[in-house]
């Protein structure tokens, strides 16, 4: 049958979420279809159709849906369940918050968070903090599964020449409302998507001395991240987090300065492909899956970095 990805967008552009979800959706089935649900998305959906592994682009347009509201998408879901076999995802924020709704509407059990896909009935997803790793079987007729974007490859954005479809709006009488979104606004990378990430822990000890991470990210084109204690001491914003509770990432360098290496933490970044740690304190666990270690004090450590960065800028200029 039929394998259904529902599309993570800002109503202009997918997330890249999107993209891995769908190249983990070719692993079940060649015919997949692709729903965007949101509010003056027509541009949205045409550029969608170029997508090389998507069949079919299912589209319900509404003004009610401009701000994605759960309640209000998931029974547009689950009135479409029944044509598939697999309805996937990404395990973001946006996936966490819809599937559950649709699991509960269908009856069915939802799979998590799958990092790998062993046939079309038995899933990979990690358990114990990224620890132990569980293989799912499941004998559902209907499969709702959240797909971790950093365990599967980007698929191709040209090449394709789908299908579009419009849906009509299914009018729910739900209590939520959409009251106000606050978005941080930053000139670097989105975290998620960065090619580089540089992050921070408790070692930098108050809120200013980001500061030197700033300078660092700005240097490297990077991303800026943080540890859950760093987040929970009130240095850096909360959707700065990476780790189990925060953001999940797979950067080509991951530079950990002052983390120490909680569980938690590694859980979020240890499949970048590079990772860099910077702690004075040599037992700390964060070198145990470190491709580079220095200790070094981080405020004597950064500030050199800094300077051999420029040099180097100087000397290619």
């Amino acid at each position: 049958m039929s394998v259904l990805v529902v599309a993570e967008h800002d109503n202009k552009n997918l997330k890249s979420s999107t993209l891995n979800t769908i190249s983990a959706a070719e692993k079940l089935s060649e015919d997949i279809h692709l729903l965007i649900l949101g509010n003056k998305i027509e541009d949205l959906a045409k550029s969608s159709k170029s997508i090389q592994l998507v069949k079919k682009v299912i589209i319900c347009d509404h003004e009610k849906l401009e701000n994605q509201i759960p309640e209000l998408s998931s029974p547009i879901i689950s009135n479409l369940a029944e044509n598939y076999s697999h309805i996937l995802a990404p395990s973001s924020t946006f996936g966490k918050n819809l599937l559950p709704r649709v699991s509960a509407q269908l009856d069915v059990t939802q799979i998590s968070d799958i990092i790998g896909i062993e046939s079309q009935d038995t899933f990979i997803r990690p358990i114990y903090a990224g620890n132990a790793i569980s293989y799912v079987q499941t004998d559902q007729k209907i499969n709702l599964m959240t797909v971790r974007p950093t365990s599967f490859e980007k698929c191709e954005e040209a090449g394709g020449d789908a299908a579009l479809e419009n849906i009509t709006f299914i009018d729910s009488e739900v209590k939520t409302t959409f009251v106000n979104r606050e978005v941080s606004k930053s000139d670097r990378p989105e975290l998620g998507n960065a090619r580089v990430v540089v992050s921070g822990g408790r070692g930098l000890e108050n809120s200013d001395n980001f500061k030197l991470l700033y300078d660092l990210a700005d240097k490297l084109n990077a991303a800026v991240g943080a540890s859950r204690a760093a987040v929970d001491s009130g240095y850096i914003g909360n959707e700065y987090q990476v780790g189990q509770t925060g953001k999940m990432v797979a950067p080509e360098l991951y530079i950990a300065v002052g983390i120490s290496g909680a569980i938690q933490h590694l859980a979020g970044m240890k499949e970048s492909k590079v990772i860099v740690a910077i702690n004075k304190d040599l037992e700390a666990p964060i070198f145990n899956i470190a491709d580079y270690g220095l200790s070094s004090d981080l405020f004597q450590a950064i500030p050199e970095i800094i300077k051999e960065l420029d040099l180097l800028n100087q000397i290619e200029s």
